[in-house]
């Protein structure tokens, strides 16, 4: 369906429909014997709808995937450093279909809490009862968009009773769909809470932000539009009281992994990598670690 006119390619107007599209890629990641991951689960999470969001995808969206996969390695292998060092406690924002509980080697004493809208949860529930996850794994509903429902959600996961935490805290595929002071508010949120030594964050640049929502967003949900790309990069979360530990170019890593298309492995052997704390109009991805200031 190459070929198919704007007005017949399908929406994601649910948070619940991206969920599917990205559990896909997972999947087909997992079936090549070269697979940077294996994801047992994608498959079943994907489900008939998400082949048909990624197939009724024009090719130009299409061809990109390995921008999800190369995220989600990048990913995996932050999680497993920072438990290596003593995390015992992962908390999941916008967790939608992510399956990593069920298959990284995680230690069993870890907890692990995701959380999203409850029609995500729910779904979730049902896609995958009968599975045993690798660690202590929590699952709550709650709209993160709610800054009340919000900061409860936090003092529950983060502030409980017993010895005091030492947690990490993922938001993969949630920063882009905030705009700047909601992420900043994030931030601080974050930093409020002692037990949280590192944030694992993936962004765009401005200038790849730009070409996304030429190719995404009139095929998002008003509800989904991509907005955050900031133009100081990792320097935008010093403010909110973070500093990078670890920062990871997309398009390098994807390189090294063996995952980006020849035509952009020429075009990003041509050029430096942007500063990280000035990216401007580059197209620029990365994943980047942050840490308590």
């Amino acid at each position: 369906m190459t070929g198919a006119s704007v007005s017949s390619l399908p929406s994601l107007p649910s948070v619940m429909d991206t969920a599917r599209w990205v559990a896909l890629y997972r999947a087909l990641e997992s079936e090549r014997p070269d697979a940077l991951f294996r994801d047992h689960l994608a498959g079943r999470l994907a489900g008939e709808r998400g082949r048909e969001i990624s197939e009724a995808m024009p090719a130009s969206i299409r061809k990109n995937f390995w921008m999800l996969v190369v995220r989600t390695r990048l990913i995996d292998d932050l999680v497993t450093s920072s438990i290596a060092e003593g995390v015992d406690c992962v908390v999941n924002l916008a967790a939608g279909f992510d399956a990593r509980p069920y298959r990284l080697a995680l230690p069993k004493d870890l907890t692990w809490v995701e959380a999203d809208l409850p029609a995500v949860v729910e779904e979730k529930e049902r896609l995958l009862a009968g599975e045993a996850p690798a660690c202590k794994l929590v699952r709550q509903s709650v709209d993160l968009a709610d800054a009340g429902a919000r900061a409860s959600f936090l003092d529950r996961a983060l502030s409980s009773a017993g010895p005091p935490r030492r947690a990490l805290v993922i938001t993969e595929g949630l920063l882009v769909y905030l705009d700047p002071e909601e992420v900043r508010t994030l931030g601080r949120e974050l930093a409020g809470h002692r037990s949280v030594e590192g944030w694992i964050v993936e962004f765009p640049s401005p200038g790849l932000l730009r070409i996304l929502r030429r190719t995404a967003n009139k095929r998002l949900g008003n509800s989904a539009q991509m907005k955050f790309g900031p133009e100081d990069g990792v320097g935008f979360f010093d403010a909110a009281g973070w500093v990078p530990r670890e920062v990871h170019s997309v398009f390098r890593e994807a390189v090294r992994l063996r995952r980006l298309p020849t035509t952009l492995r020429i075009f990003t052997s041509l050029f430096p990598e942007p500063n990280p704390k000035k990216l401007g109009r580059a197209p620029w991805s990365g994943v980047v670690r942050l840490v308590r200031k």
